[in-house]
């Protein structure tokens, strides 16, 4: 069941490299349904918010609750979308890899958020094309 929902987050991240982003997609599934998906957009929109986690629930639009989904993100949640997990008390987040940015992990984990890394190949080799093409970019990114 990862698999099929995890794909949209990966079509995410390749969608946000196609357009000049940095290659990061999340989705939002519930049920078993994908209720939306997004990619970093930060650089095409000059927005610093519009990392893809934010993106993915800006796409998903208002909800009554977040307590019944899951997210999956292409790469481990920075502090800033790790705290709108916390903030919509998202329980579950599925992560294609962790090796290239270690993100909060450890932070969601300690509020009770069920983590699974996936240390999926294709994530991290986007990420690591990525960081070695465009070091400042990716740097200002995450706020360094």
């Amino acid at each position: 069941m990862h698999a099929e929902h995890f794909k949209a987050a990966r079509q995410a991240a390749r969608a946000g490299a196609g357009s000049g982003g940095i290659p990061i997609g999340a989705a939002l599934v519930r049920d078993g349904k994908l209720v939306a998906t997004g990619h970093n957009e930060r650089v095409q929109q000059s927005d610093p918010t519009a990392h893809a986690e934010i993106a993915c629930l800006r796409a998903a639009g208002r909800q009554s609750t977040y307590r019944d989904t899951v997210l999956y993100s292409t790469l481990a949640p920075c502090a800033m979308c790790t705290g709108a997990i916390i903030q919509f008390q998202i329980p579950c987040v599925i992560v294609g890899e962790a090796e290239t940015f270690p993100g909060e992990l450890d932070l969601l984990r300690s509020r009770g958020v069920d983590v699974v890394v996936l240390n999926d190949p294709e994530c991290i080799n986007l990420m690591l094309d990525f960081q070695q093409s465009n070091p400042g970019l990716w740097a200002e990114d995450i706020g360094r």
